[in-house]
């Protein structure tokens, strides 16, 4: 008789959804993976991942103190037979919770040995058995990435290391971590550079680092090519910290990076709560900027505490923010091949298997219930239609001229002496469309 597998959550079924008026905590009240808008599923608008390195590495620690969390399958001699072990655990989470997608670091899933070629070969070991765990459960990779700001070896960056031969070694790393990636099946492939940055000018060529992160990036590119990676590659802006200050700042200076090294065709735009907030932007703006330019690729669903300056982490259930939000997402035409991944971890006192259940239902109702309030908003048209009001002198004569490129300075001057005058003031009604908002919200 083949052996059972053991049940990592025992006493949680698959999470179903109740409803709004359901006192089930362990039910989803606003999110319906099966109700169906324009022709897909919830889940297909959504497709909310699960964030490997929180959800199954995360521990409870913080900058004060070490691991409250301890699970059950944590245990043994072997680093990869737990990792396995930790993988099954996972794949149970992701279909009780009803995640379409899961997200990796190289060294959240497998363990980093005392070399690269040991490192490769515990990767392949534990990716043979995702692959299977994937086969038989119908959860995909939604991006996979390289963990190039844990080791001591990456305290002064990656690719942006003073020292040639960290650049080789992060530059391998990717290779390997883009190759299993593409193995399973992932739909993008993710950078975050956690320590592409400086602490002190003192010591830093700024110009030349910049200069070889591009040129990382580019060889990427290449190598994606010549094995046929067809995901989307996305960029994980994030101002400071661990970095006193990290290039990829925010969306912005991301776009200027990207375009001043011939890069944006290439990549678009994972852009994080979290970071947004650090940067001293709302998540609404990261997002517009990105969306402008065509870039907008991803997202990490998380919130930071504004009362904190740092990378908190928690589980976003601000629904006035996500509504937001979504609206800005669903008027880009959506995300793509990206999705929501629930980059959030559980605050340090949360030890109990269940705490993992309410946390990512949270997340995912807070999420959906934004979803169909910005899909009403748009359907009703109140904004746009005041937006448009706003700048409809720019949709006829000199306005059109200006936005054509038919006006000069001298023209315009002209216009103003002999016709126009000067300006009638007009109000921009931020009370009024903040009260809309709530009507909304609340109603």
């Amino acid at each position: 008789m083949a052996k059972k597998s053991p049940v990592h959550f025992p006493g949680i079924d698959a999470i179903a959804y109740e409803g709004a008026q359901s006192d089930n905590a362990l039910a989803f009240h606003h999110y319906n993976p099966e109700e169906v808008f324009d022709g897909k599923t919830m889940a297909q608008h959504m497709r909310f991942s699960i964030a490997y390195w929180h959800a199954f590495r995360g521990t409870g620690s913080d900058p004060f103190g070490p691991g409250t969390i301890v699970r059950p399958w944590e245990s043994g001699k072997d680093p990869v037979s737990i990792a396995k072990v930790r993988l099954d655990a996972a794949f149970e989470f992701f279909q009780k919770i009803r995640a379409p997608f899961y997200c990796f670091h190289d060294r959240d899933i497998a363990p980093e040995g005392s070399t690269l070629a040991e490192s490769n070969k515990n990767l392949d070991a534990v990716v043979a058995h995702a692959k299977q765990l994937q086969q038989a459960t119908g959860v995909k990779l939604l991006w996979g990435t390289a963990n190039l700001f844990s080791n001591p070896r990456y305290m002064r960056g990656a690719s942006t290391n003073p020292d040639a031969h960290v650049f080789a070694y992060a530059a391998a790393q990717v290779k390997k971590a883009m190759d299993v990636t593409k193995e399973l099946g992932g739909e993008n492939y993710v950078f975050w550079g956690g320590r592409e940055g400086y602490e002190t000018l003192l010591n830093t060529n700024l110009k030349r680092e910049q200069d070889h992160l591009a040129a990382f990036l580019h060889l990427a590119v290449d190598y994606a090519r010549s094995i046929n990676f067809k995901g989307q590659f996305l960029i994980e802006p994030k101002p400071k910290e661990p970095t006193k200050h990290q290039y990829d700042f925010d969306v912005a200076s991301g776009i200027a990076f990207l375009r001043t090294y011939g890069l944006e065709k290439y990549f678009k735009f994972n852009i994080e709560t979290n970071h947004a907030t650090l940067a001293g932007h709302t998540f609404q703006h990261e997002i517009e900027v990105a969306a402008a330019q065509g870039l907008l690729g991803s997202i990490d669903a998380n919130a930071g505490d504004p009362l904190l300056g740092w990378d908190t982490d928690q589980f976003n259930t601000d629904v006035r923010e996500l509504t937001l939000a979504m609206i800005s997402i669903l008027r880009a035409g959506g995300l793509g091949s990206g999705g929501f991944n629930f980059d959030a971890k559980l605050r340090r006192p949360s030890t109990d298997l269940d705490d993992l259940f309410h946390a990512h239902i949270g997340g995912m109702d807070a999420y959906a219930l934004a979803f169909k309030l910005a899909r009403r908003i748009l359907a009703e048209g109140k904004f746009e239609q005041f937006v448009n009001e706003r700048y409809a002198s720019y949709d006829a004569g000199f306005g059109r001229d200006i936005e054509m490129g038919r006006a000069n300075f001298r023209s315009l001057e002209k216009l103003v002496l002999t016709k126009l005058g000067e300006p009638t003031q007009r109000s921009g009604k931020q009370e009024y469309l903040e009260n809309l908002l709530m009507r909304y919200l609340h109603g």
